[in-house]
């Protein structure tokens, strides 16, 4: 299946997980918790106040060459969003990736998609771990702070 006829798929309507797919083209779900959208609400509130322009998203779907994987939030310059308005997936990364780290991911996980976003473009991805504490990543490692959003806190 493609991403757009598992959007359409009536029968993956309003399930409590987020999907993705893998590099086969298996449809690979993850439980989200309460504190997971919680956490997720206050990125989304912290990004859009510390950024000027752009658009900041949730559940952003990004073709990469493992399937499509979805940003638990994600900052869209006015560029990007003139580039792509409203295409799903899109077929590069937003500039700004977030990953809200869940029991059920395993480091190797999460690198593997920091990897596939980078490929794809992005400049940046933060990773959100249960406690609030905020990773920052660029395409060459970890970074001590966002390069892109200045005063973005290290814990949410």
């Amino acid at each position: 299946m493609t991403w757009q006829e598992i959007c359409d798929d009536p029968t993956f309507q309003d399930l409590p997980y987020k999907i993705e797919t893998n590099e086969y083209g298996q449809v690979v779900m993850s439980p989200a918790s309460n504190q997971h959208g919680r956490q997720q609400s206050h990125i989304v509130v912290l990004l859009s106040q510390l950024t000027s322009e752009g658009e900041v998203i949730t559940e952003c779907s990004v073709n990469t060459e493992k399937g499509t994987k979805v940003a638990d939030v994600a900052w869209l310059s006015s560029d990007f969003v003139r580039r792509h308005a409203l295409t799903t997936p899109y077929p590069e990364a937003p500039e700004i990736c977030v990953e809200i780290r869940s029991p059920s991911n395993s480091e190797s996980e999460l690198e593997d998609k920091m990897r596939l976003y980078f490929n794809r473009g992005a400049r940046e991805v933060l990773v959100c771990d249960s406690f609030g504490n905020v990773d920052f990543h660029g395409p060459l490692g970890e970074l001590a702070a966002s390069a892109l959003v200045s005063d973005f806190p290290e814990r949410i």
